[in-house]
């Protein structure tokens, strides 16, 4: 079950208003919620039953019993990691900083998979298993999660491609047909390189899979499949350290799935090309 406390975070800044303070109230106060009849919330937070109702459709709910249940179970999974993220500071010590690191790593990786929706994951392994070609596209540190999937899927002869420019992107983009999937890696789903590709890709009607921040966003709109990465970064958003693990998390699962589907060519053309690989060494 997606973690419905980590989507409200993610998705808050696209609420209205009134929606933002019924979410403020339940980041506030999760377990206090569990008990509250609709009407209760409603006075507590000064809104309309309505306005709570919409904001459960804005998380895919089907209504407010429907919240809760899945607020109760965001509880106990984050029982699983209530250490927060830290941000690095200045002097700090190795010690620290390996700690620090590891620890972030560790919780964007559990928050991404408590965001995992299996049918959309078994959409986007279908897609992908039975593509002509595979076109993925990122810039920056989307980049370099592109190109891993890249070198992943040659490994297994898949015919896969990483395009990690606007004009590339954009030329690759023209000659796709509705046989073809693009997979579009952007944790704010508002990279205007990614944006402009996708709408070419769409009038192809190639078929997409996004990988972008939860929340409402150009290019999970696009998109007819959407996979969704949770990093947790405060100030040093340059880095975009947690976000690429988590968008790496995402496209291992693709992968493992994807060989898991053909096992046995899988394995032969792994040790093929580890062999191949290692006698140049």
């Amino acid at each position: 079950m997606p973690n419905t406390i980590e989507k409200l975070r993610q998705c808050y800044q696209d609420l209205s208003r009134a929606e933002q303070k019924v979410a403020e109230y339940i980041l506030e106060n999760p377990f206090k919620v569990l008990g509250m009849p609709i009407a209760n919330l409603s006075e507590e937070t000064a809104t309309s039953e309505a306005t709570i109702i919409r904001m459960c459709r804005s998380l895919h709910l089907k209504g407010y019993t429907d919240l809760k249940l899945n607020i109760s179970a965001s509880l106990n999974g984050e029982k699983e990691y209530k250490d927060r993220y830290e941000d690095i500071s200045a002097d700090a010590n190795l010690t620290d900083i390996i700690q620090l690191v590891s620890n972030n790593n560790m919780r964007s990786i559990k928050l991404t998979h408590s965001l995992i929706d299996e049918a959309q994951m078994e959409k986007a392994v279908s897609a992908l298993n039975c593509a002509r070609r595979i076109a993925v596209i990122g810039v920056g540190a989307s980049a370099i999660v592109a190109l891993d999937f890249e070198q992943k899927c040659k490994r297994i002869n898949m015919w896969c491609e990483a395009f990690t420019d606007g004009h590339s992107q954009l030329t690759s983009a023209v000659h796709l047909t509705e046989k073809d999937v693009v997979m579009a890696i952007s944790y704010s789903g508002e990279t205007k390189e990614i944006v402009d590709t996708m709408k070419v890709v769409k009038e192809r009607r190639a078929q997409t899979i996004s990988i972008t921040g939860y929340g409402n966003n150009v290019v999970q709109r696009l998109a007819d499949v959407n996979l969704y990465a949770s990093p947790i970064e405060k100030n040093i958003r340059s880095g975009a350290t947690a976000s690429r693990i988590a968008q790496l998390n995402i496209v291992d699962v693709l992968f493992t799935a994807l060989a898991s589907i053909n096992f046995e060519d899988s394995v032969r053309m792994l040790d093929e090309t580890r062999e191949v690989l290692r006698k140049k060494t």
